[in-house]
């Protein structure tokens, strides 16, 4: 009984871990944001497919908790596996490319900036889904919105920066 409360206790302290992570990520990339939208971003020209900016943050918002949910059901499985260090080192690097993209698009006033970090983001994105799949469905089946989401903001990147030479 002792242990089985130690291991809830240890799951625990890992959603919360890989909730703030995700979370944090999130705020460091609106240091970036915040400042670029109302200047910036208002200034460009976007296509019809263009969301209002006030979408931005409650989907964002959501993706990180689903992210921080997804990296949590990968490492209780347990971080001596392989496949789990695996996971979550290409996890952490799709997190790390999120936050740089918010630096490159926004922090740089950079649309091509932004193409350069995106494509990678991508990919890395999709690296994880399939690493994932490996340990949790759920966990992989957790980032497919943010994957879409991801494949929307490039193509809204890549039309930004067209219209915008």
């Amino acid at each position: 009984m002792q242990r089985l409360r130690e291991k809830g206790l240890n799951n625990v302290s890992k959603l919360i871990i890989s909730l703030a992570a995700c979370v944090s990520a999130g705020m460091i990339g609106s240091i970036f944001t915040s400042g670029s939208i109302s200047t910036w971003y208002t200034v460009l020209q976007k296509p019809a497919f263009s969301p209002p900016n006030w979408v931005y943050a409650p989907v964002w918002f959501l993706l990180y908790i689903l992210m921080g949910i997804s990296a949590f059901l990968v490492w209780r499985v347990g971080f001596k596996q392989f496949h789990v260090r695996e996971g979550l080192v290409i996890f952490l690097v799709q997190l790390i490319l999120n936050t740089f993209w918010s630096f490159a698009f926004f922090g740089l006033k950079s649309t091509i900036a932004g193409l350069l970090v995106i494509v990678p983001l991508w990919t890395a994105i999709l690296l994880t889904i399939i690493n994932f799949y490996r340990i949790s469905k759920t966990a992989s089946f957790l980032l497919i919105p943010y994957i879409l989401w991801v494949s929307f903001a490039t193509a809204l990147n890549f039309s930004i920066y067209l219209l915008n030479p």
